[in-house]
């Protein structure tokens, strides 16, 4: 079931009638900030997680060094 060109008419008249014409496009930059610091803090947890798990590796990397050197 697809979303029609009425539909999507209909759907900006009643936007239109809520909102009205003068607020819409502070609405709609709202919005857009909104979707702005969303994907903001979903690339800040991304580097969280990267910077978390980088010196776990880090040990796990100079511990197998230690057995190679141990076993040498």
């Amino acid at each position: 079931m697809s979303i029609g060109p009425w539909q999507v008419i209909i759907v900006l008249v009643i936007i239109l009638i809520l909102f009205g014409a003068g607020k819409l496009p502070r609405v709609m930059g709202d919005l857009a900030k909104g979707v702005k610091n969303f994907k903001k803090g979903l690339n800040e947890e991304d580097r969280e997680t990267a910077i978390e798990s980088k010196p776990a590796e880090t040990v796990a990397a100079a511990e197998s060094e230690k057995d190679t050197a141990a076993r040498t």
